[in-house]
């Protein structure tokens, strides 16, 4: 089922311990959008979620503002190699123009976008984040919504793209850019709830 989401950008985005235990990973490199990576995360803990910022090296991966300006480093988890879709109960993939166009270059990362997609668990993108889902070829006969810029990869890869803030299709939750940022938010933790209920 398609949804489009588009009125629950008012809604207060933190619902309390709604998703205590429940493990969630960011899958960033250098260059990723620091709100994208920030918000979202912020809003998870909230919700008494534990996110874990996987990348494709150890240490600190760069942020962005905008891809230009340097926005500070977020500290890694762990590598993505080192990590199995069993450990997570969802999947956030920020956007940023360089950190997806590194991840879709790795075959770890591929493979454990492709992995959480199949598992059905629930996977969120938002901007140039469902870059990775074209590689992972999962994107097919899906529909998204994505940064303009990417929509006709979209479109090449199969996928129908909407123009809408939040995007709901099965499994797959994407967004348009930083400014759905609350609708965005709203919308993972209502699915990221709902997927890990039973």
């Amino acid at each position: 089922m398609i949804r489009r989401e588009s009125s629950i950008a008012g809604r207060k985005t933190a619902m309390s311990n709604e998703l205590q235990g429940k493990r969630i990973a960011f899958l960033a490199a250098d260059g990723v959008e620091k709100v994208e990576l920030e918000q979202p995360r912020a809003a998870l803990q909230e919700a008494g979620a534990k996110v874990e910022v996987l990348s494709l090296k150890d240490g600190e991966i760069q942020a962005r503002n905008h891809d230009l300006e340097p926005a500070g480093t977020f500290a890694v988890d762990r590598k993505v190699s080192e990590a199995s879709v069993g450990e997570f109960d969802g999947l956030v993939l920020p956007g940023g123009t360089v950190n997806p166009d590194k991840l879709r270059m790795d075959d770890d990362a591929v493979s454990f976008v492709r992995d959480f997609v199949s598992s059905g668990k629930p996977v969120a993108a938002i901007c140039h984040g469902p870059w990775t889902l074209v590689e992972a070829g999962v994107a097919v006969g899906r529909t998204l919504t994505s940064y303009p810029s990417i929509r006709t990869d979209l479109r090449n890869a199969g996928a129908q793209v909407e123009d809408d803030e939040v995007v709901i299709d099965g499994n797959l939750i994407s967004s348009r850019s930083p400014s759905d940022l609350p609708a965005f938010c709203a919308a993972i933790l209502k699915q990221f709830a709902q997927a890990t209920a039973g």
